[in-house]
């Protein structure tokens, strides 16, 4: 059974960092690339990034550029998101999702979600 399980997320301050983890079971972390995504009220789902089999990262969305990256243990089958300089407009639940295969920037190129993380970004 496939469960993808987000933690991490919380409150901060703008300027703080958090790094979310995303636990993965039922499928070899190896062979599926993970994207990141988050919603914010009344926006639609926003693809971040994504992180191979291999652990190389492709990004989707120029506002994290250079302040979010992601990694992962395979051994621990566990994908991170190092959150860093954050803003008010980060401010949204966090998602990781495993994909069909390969890294795809659009929602329909993955099967499996996990249940999300809030991310609060005072200012």
């Amino acid at each position: 059974q496939v469960q993808l399980v987000e933690s991490g997320g919380g409150l901060v301050q703008a300027g703080g960092s958090l790094r979310l983890s995303c636990a993965t079971s039922g499928f070899t972390l190896d062979y599926y690339a993970i994207g990141w995504f988050r919603q914010a009220p009344g926006k639609e789902r926003e693809g971040m990034l994504c992180i191979s089999g291999s652990g190389s990262s492709t990004y989707y969305a120029d506002s994290v550029k250079g302040r979010f990256t992601s990694s992962k243990d395979n051994a621990k089958n566990t994908v991170y998101l190092q959150m860093n300089g954050l803003k008010p407009e980060d401010t949204a639940v966090y998602y990781c999702a495993k994909s069909y295969s390969t890294c795809s920037r659009s929602l329909y190129g993955y099967d499996y979600w996990g249940q999300g993380t809030q991310v609060t970004v005072s200012s």
